[in-house]
């Protein structure tokens, strides 16, 4: 049997000023934007050239839902972005905006930062070693 995750959701505040940020300080491309009715869309982006797994951007359509933007981990990395040349997105991240929490660092496994996206989510940029 062959299993993958597609993707997972991520609850946003609005829909469109989570498709700019992804798509522009992330450098994510929009996969899907599709009308769902009543207010209802079904928004997917992953990063650009990427294979894989998606993020559905999903509007709180509650008080508990909103409750837990930019907190959907209880405050851990929570997300992990990989990349095959982390010095040069990390430089092209902060010049578009993005906010790191840290300065670089190496570990035994690779180069790593944290950074929060525009909710306050936290991500690892990553770049694994060989």
């Amino acid at each position: 049997m062959t299993q993958s995750i597609a993707g997972f959701t991520l609850v946003v505040a609005d829909y469109d000023e989570a498709i700019a940020y992804y798509t522009r300080a992330l450098g994510f491309e929009l996969l899907e934007d599709s009308d769902r009715g009543a207010g209802k869309r079904w928004v997917r982006v992953a990063p650009a050239g990427g294979h894989g797994t998606a993020l559905l951007l999903a509007r709180a359509a509650n008080d508990a839902q909103r409750a837990r933007i930019g907190d959907q981990t209880g405050g851990r990395v929570g997300f992990f972005l990989h990349t095959d040349d982390f010095h040069r997105d990390h430089a092209a991240m902060r010049a578009r905006g993005v906010q790191f929490v840290e300065e670089p660092r190496e570990e035994p496994y690779g180069i790593v930062a944290v950074f929060e996206d525009l909710y306050g989510n936290r991500w690892d940029l990553l770049e694994l070693k060989a």
